[in-house]
């Protein structure tokens, strides 16, 4: 089942790659059927549908994400990457502020003198 999943998977990144969106979300769904909680095809297929301009499902699926793995920094960023988008730019800061504070942790554990994230509202806005 791994060997499968994992297959699906490349082939989603392969299509993502040459911008087959659409294509790619398909793979990445076979490899949920084996594995319905990988987050990293979840992750693909997020950011597959953002590339279709479809932000509320690349939101739904985002959140999904966070839900299985709340301190996944990527989904964080990725949330707010979908929320700047779609003009949401609260929910954006917001997002992108839990994914700061989850890499200082992570920063922390190896450096314990690591300076604490930068102040909320400093991120560029995605037009």
């Amino acid at each position: 089942m791994g060997q499968e999943r994992t297959e699906h998977y490349k082939r989603g990144l392969k299509l993502y790659g040459e911008n087959r969106h659409r294509e790619a979300i398909e793979e990445y769904r076979k490899a949920l059927e084996l594995s319905p909680d990988w987050t990293e095809a979840l992750h693909g297929i997020s950011l597959a549908h953002m590339h279709l301009g479809e932000l509320d499902e690349a939101i739904r699926v985002g959140q999904k994400i966070v839900e299985l793995d709340p301190d996944d920094a990527f989904a964080h960023t990725s949330l707010s990457m979908f929320f700047q988008r779609k003009g949401m730019i609260p929910e954006a800061e917001k997002e992108a502020a839990k994914a700061r504070m989850i890499a200082w942790k992570e920063d922390l554990k190896k450096n314990p003198n690591a300076p604490p994230p930068g102040p909320p509202g400093g991120m560029n806005v995605v037009q």
